[in-house]
């Protein structure tokens, strides 16, 4: 079967499976189009997302489906999609297999593998099932070949493809296409599998694989079960705190910002970036949610990767890393792939790596504070680290750079970037106030973090406007001058804040509950981390309780039915635009959601500094 865009579906029409080391991209009507392995940035295997003719695909769907619908088994990370036809229904499960390293030391267990169970659990259904792998993004051609009993084997480059199956495949060449009756109660198995570096271990089918896909829901069941959330929203808090951690790379810590590339902010745009990396950017917001939610651990291999990755280029900071801390592969368009929707044109790197960002400073520093403030501790040089960022924020806090928003224009003096370099020097002082942190030059920390918070105040704040705006003496707006709060440089029930939310809402405003981050010409979709920001905000005291909570359940509508966000969200539509699941949204979820938690329990818990840094602000105005 020949692939359309109408077959690929929406962005949200997509949910996602992986085994923290990489994330396919499966349709509700069982096409897995998007795959890179062994690693989320390794080139793809399958890519019909990014063009339906090219890009390869692993399809098993009734020929004649009527209706679909598709759910997480509860707490986990394993996708059941219920497709019903003319003539009956099946059960199609899709998971990446995971275990505990205990059992991995005990059981032979593939290196990638991911596992498709079809059954038929209604009348009869006749089941197409086609294959078509494309390596390197469809650049590259493949030869499937037949090995009896071993099942069909494809090689490219260093790593060999092994698919088995319960039903006998033949070989087409570059591809499998089979199709099957089933009856009621009837199974069909299928493990694709992928080794590079050891050899090949090929998978026990039948009953074994019913043990594996137990094994994996009850692996994820007890990880999420250590969420420490018991709030309003807990099914929420909770499906994107496994997002997270299905985005994690776990030999390294690193979360990537999302597991696919070029999905368009707009559809027919140009606006098509590789996200299958790590941004610093992301550290701050990150380790508060997960140490909001008490997964120590994972915030501590975050923490060790982040300082592993900063370390190679200390004092300065690149803006993302690879999974292993490395530099982020060169911006090139692959102009063979039509794109999402013929939005072109598809990318792999990011040119953004090369770009001068001031704020991640901010961000690294105060992740790190918020880590130590949790029961972290810091090494030598982790410490000589720190300081060193500081002394590097002293001398080009003043220097423009390309921002939060990574535009491709220039440099400018960003609001925002200059409010996270006075974060930068304000928590190395605290740092150094508890004992967490000694030898730094408190002198120069604090004359430099005066002055910027001085020229924030005067250079940042349209008195014409009544608002703070997005560039020093500038007239625009952006939705990251609601971090304004968040990191404790205004109380966010200040006459600035307020007056500067009133702006924010009258020309930010997309519909009656999403903001742009930006005014875009041409626009582009509301961005959906800024939708929890402006909760957030509320919670924390820009707004009402009530105002929040009411905020928060109204974006709750724009996830799909599996819980899941993109980067941005159709104002007109409500449908997903750009990359997808987007880990920055799901960090902006948990965050506001702790937020309103903490409000309603009149807490003060030293996760939640804005406060506290407020005071402290308000001292050094004085």
């Amino acid at each position: 079967m020949s692939l359309s865009y109408e077959n690929i579906g929406a962005i949200h029409d997509h949910g996602v499976i992986g085994d923290c080391r990489s994330a396919a991209l499966v349709n509700k009507w069982g096409i897995l189009d998007f795959l890179c392995w062994p690693r989320f940035d390794s080139p793809a295997i399958f890519a019909a997302i990014l063009d339906p003719e090219r890009g390869g695909y692993w399809r098993i769907c009734p020929s004649s489906g009527i209706s679909a619908s598709r759910e997480y088994v509860r707490d986990s990370n394993v996708l059941r999609t219920s497709i019903r036809a003319s003539s009956g229904s099946i059960v199609l499960t899709d998971l990446m297999p995971v275990a505990s390293e205990e059992f991995k030391k005990t059981t032979p267990f593939p290196d990638h593998e991911i596992i498709r169970q079809v059954e038929c659990t209604s009348g009869e259904v006749q089941v197409e099932f086609d294959f078509y792998p494309r390596p390197n993004f469809g650049a590259d051609a493949t030869t499937v070949h037949d090995r009896g009993r071993f099942g069909l084997q494809m090689r490219v480059g260093r790593g060999v493809y092994w698919l088995y199956s319960n039903l006998a495949l033949r070989s087409q060449g570059d591809g499998v296409q089979s199709r099957i009756h089933l009856k009621s109660g009837q199974k069909l198995q299928f493990s694709l599998t992928y080794s590079e570096d050891s050899p090949a271990v090929l998978p026990v089918l039948g009953a074994a694989v019913d043990e594996n896909i137990s094994r994996s829901i009850a692996w994820w069941q007890a990880w999420a079960g250590r969420a420490r959330y018991d709030g309003p929203y807990r099914d929420s808090v909770v499906r994107s705190a496994l997002t997270l951690k299905l985005l994690t790379y776990s030999p390294s810590g690193a979360i990537v910002a999302a597991p696919s590339t070029s999905l368009p902010e707009r559809i027919g745009g140009s606006y098509n970036w590789d996200y299958r990396y790590c941004w610093l950017r992301d550290a701050s917001l990150t380790i508060r949610a997960l140490i909001g939610l008490g997964y120590q651990e994972e915030a501590d291999s975050f923490m060790n990767w982040m300082m592993h990755a900063t370390r190679l280029t200390t004092p300065e900071l690149r803006i993302l890393y690879s999974v292993y801390g490395n530099a982020a592969n060169r911006e090139r368009c692959l102009h063979f792939l039509r794109g999402y929707r013929e939005s072109g044109p598809v990318r792999i790197g990011n040119a953004a790596k090369d770009q001068v960002q001031m704020d991640v400073y901010g961000e690294v520093i105060d992740g790190a504070m918020q880590y130590c403030f949790h029961g972290g501790e810091f090494d030598r040089d982790m410490s000589n680290a720190l300081c060193r960022f500081g002394a590097y924020v002293v001398n080009h806090w003043a220097d423009p750079d390309e921002g939060i928003w990574e535009p491709r224009s220039g440099r400018e003096a960003h609001t925002h970037s200059r409010l996270l370099c006075w974060t930068a020097l304000d928590r190395l002082i605290k740092l150094h106030a508890q004992g967490l942190l000694e030898k730094i030059p408190v002198e120069s920390f604090k004359t430099n973090r005066d002055t910027i918070r001085r020229q924030i105040r005067e250079k940042a704040w349209n008195s014409k406007l009544q608002s703070y705006v997005s560039v020093l003496g500038g007239e625009t707006f952006d939705a990251s001058l609601l971090l304004l709060s968040w990191y404790g440089f205004e109380r966010p029930d200040s006459a600035r804040m307020q007056s500067t939310y009133r702006a924010l809402q009258a020309h930010l405003r997309a519909g009656e509950s999403l903001l742009y981050r930006y005014r875009a010409d041409p626009p582009e979709g509301a961005f959906a981390i800024c939708c929890f920001w402006e909760a957030e905000f509320l919670a924390l005291g820009g707004g009402s309780l009530e105002n929040a909570h009411s905020l928060f359940q109204r974006l709750l509508h724009f996830q799909n039915e599996l819980g899941l966000y993109a980067e941005e969200i159709d104002p007109l539509t409500g449908a997903a635009l750009g990359n997808f699941p987007q880990a920055f949204t799901h960090i902006g979820l948990i965050g506001a959601a702790l937020s309103i938690q903490e409000r309603e329990e009149g807490s003060r818990q030293l996760s939640h500094r804005p406060q506290e840094a407020s005071t402290q602000n308000e001292k050094v105005a004085a």
